[in-house]
């Protein structure tokens, strides 16, 4: 019966590229950059070709600190998602698994795919598939069987989301993969949809991991799932912002060299004279003591008369 499908869905493919619907169609736009630019043939029964040792330990270490960030949220998407007869993977920006999670019973029905930790599945080498279209189009994807571009992959649903490091940038590509053949529309959505918010919580994770002693902000007038962080320094300067932040505020360039001050991308006052600076730095010192101005001026360096005389009316 597979066989008859792969044949069917062959014919499918080089049908929907002969009628010009890659226009219309995001899935047959990928399978026209898998023939026009690859060069890949549908009916290609690709080798499960995996990467030697010495290069995976290389693809490894490259990703050392997403894969750090990421292995919590793997192991809880696992558990949400594994039942359903899935598969969790971890790809690099090269379309290379480096880590994965999976029921060893379940175990050959993926490695028959050739969907496993150290094999290649970019649109270049795979085709049409979840990993590798997330990395072409740079956005959360879900391939369902026979919109797979070659027909030895149309028994996998594929749902997979792009992660981006602090500095915006795609990293790599986290998926959930099924060989279930009953898998329905709606599972495939709620699975996406667990996947997306997966993806969030790790670049959460590597930009809070970027910036240890910054102050993360939420950024304001945006939905909480959608990953907006600030990193604000000690100087109310801004110094990072996620990829979703640097949209939002149409932020560019590395802001560790260039920082914004957070009150001007905020929309909000702030001391702008070196008087107003001063009393703010003695405000917040008494703030730390419960309002104890003695506390406070030694803290500051200064005498009591002197933190009276500076701070002024905000003490009558």
């Amino acid at each position: 019966m597979l066989a008859k499908e792969m044949r069917a869905h062959h014919v499918a493919v080089e049908a929907a590229l002969a009628a010009g619907e890659a226009a219309r169609s995001a899935i047959v736009a990928s399978w026209n950059r898998s023939v026009r630019v690859h060069g890949l043939d549908p009916a290609l029964r690709r080798p499960s070709e995996r990467l030697t040792q010495s290069e995976f330990a290389e693809v490894t270490e490259a990703m050392a600190p997403v894969l750090h960030a990421a292995r919590p949220s793997l192991d809880r998407l696992f558990q949400v998602v594994g039942g359903l007869g899935a598969c969790v993977i971890l790809a690099d920006r090269h379309g290379v698994p480096v880590d994965r999670r999976g029921h060893p019973s379940e175990d050959l029905d993926f490695a028959g795919f050739g969907l496993w930790t150290g094999t290649r599945w970019s649109e270049a080498e795979a085709g049409t598939n979840g990993i590798g279209t997330c990395l072409a189009e740079g956005r959360a994807v879900t391939i369902c069987r026979d919109q797979h571009f070659l027909s030895a992959n149309i028994g996998l649903t594929c749902m997979s989301a792009p992660l981006h490091d602090a500095d915006g940038r795609l990293v790599a590509v986290l998926d959930v993969s099924s060989a279930k053949p009953d898998l329905s529309e709606a599972v495939a959505g709620l699975i996406s949809h667990a996947v997306l918010e997966a993806a969030r919580r790790i670049e959460a994770d590597l930009f809070r991991a970027a910036f240890p002693e910054a102050r993360l902000l939420l950024a304001p007038g945006l939905d909480r799932g959608a990953g907006a962080l600030l990193a604000v320094d000690a100087e109310e300067l801004v110094i990072g912002a996620t990829r979703a932040a640097r949209a939002h505020f149409g932020l560019k360039g590395d802001l560790t060299r260039r920082p914004v001050p957070a009150a001007d991308l905020l929309g909000v006052a702030s001391a702008n004279t070196l008087e107003a600076g001063e009393r703010a730095v003695m405000a917040r010192a008494l703030a730390r003591v419960g309002g104890n101005v003695s506390a406070a001026a030694r803290d500051l360096g200064i005498s009591r008369a002197t933190f009276h005389r500076k701070l002024g009316d905000r003490l009558r």
